[in-house]
């Protein structure tokens, strides 16, 4: 009873949360199919796209906190999830890319988008293919070059519908998050077939189309203990794309599930870099 109550109070809370920063749904086409998404705050616009097979859904404190620090933030839903659609095979990051861009056209743009985890090499692509509709890039606990093989095994066994709570707990606490209690709301909301979707994609797309996310600005956000992201490779990013045009900055006690471990830490460390791009 008390944890149903807790999740009900949860709900509620995230419910008036969103409710007080004027959240709205909406929907865009692009070509045959359709991209749903929400939108809080007003001001130079933010896009968040969400990590493997998850949806956007668990930025609303992030978003939320973004709202109050003065700016709009879209949440756009991966294709598979909520109200967007459109072709799960034979796609690219350039297609789910697109996806985003025509969420940015509709909301005026430009904007800084930001791509967690497997939403950073979106984000890159977006950047790469609509340089004019983006302003900046933020880089969310996005993985180093090369990580263990067993960490890709983790997410596989965490979408896996047969595997037991046990085992997705574990899953959760190598690949994402440093205590129980904050992974908790992750044993729930995966979709499979979004996450077979996204990695075949990146099988169909050329690493070179997207990998420098065009010219515009990157801010390079970490956890300070994502196991995608060790210590050695903190200036990763920086060291080849040029110190001029990437910040890196690490935000301690979080692992790859940055934005749900740290939402408020996260928000301002956005805002913060974003300030100095778009308010000017």
């Amino acid at each position: 009873m008390k944890t149903i109550l807790a999740a009900m109070g949860l709900t509620l809370a995230l419910t008036g949360a969103a409710m007080a920063a004027g959240m709205q749904e909406k929907t865009v086409m692009k070509g045959d199919h359709q991209v749903g998404y929400s939108v809080r705050g007003d001001g130079p616009l933010v896009v968040m796209i969400a990590s493997t097979g998850r949806g956007s859904a668990e930025f609303a404190p992030l978003a939320d906190r973004l709202a109050e620090r003065g700016y709009k933030v879209a949440l756009p839903e991966p294709r598979g999830i909520g109200q967007s659609n459109g072709k799960m095979e034979d796609v690219s990051f350039h297609d789910f890319g697109d996806d985003f861009a025509a969420v940015i056209e509709q909301e005026g743009g430009p904007a800084i988008v930001a791509g967690h985890a497997y939403g950073q090499w979106i984000a890159k692509t977006v950047a790469a293919d609509h340089p004019d509709l983006v302003s900046g890039v933020v880089l969310l606990a996005g993985g180093a070059k090369s990580w263990p093989p067993e960490l890709s095994d983790a997410i596989t066994m965490i979408n896996d519908p047969n595997s037991t709570r046990d085992q997705k707990m574990q899953g959760l606490m190598l690949a994402f998050f440093t205590d129980e209690e904050t992974a908790e709301p992750w044993l729930e909301g995966w979709h499979q077939d979004v996450t077979q979707s996204q990695r075949a994609a990146r099988k169909q797309t050329d690493r070179d189309s997207y990998w420098s996310g065009g010219t515009a600005p990157i801010l390079d956000l970490q956890g300070g203990s994502d196991p995608f992201r060790p210590e050695e490779s903190r200036n990763e990013v920086r060291d080849e794309l040029g110190a001029d045009r990437v910040t890196v900055v690490v935000i301690d006690g979080a692992s790859h599930a940055l934005p749900a471990a740290k939402p408020v830490e996260t928000a301002d460390a956005i805002a913060d870099w974003a300030d100095g791009i778009v308010k000017q």
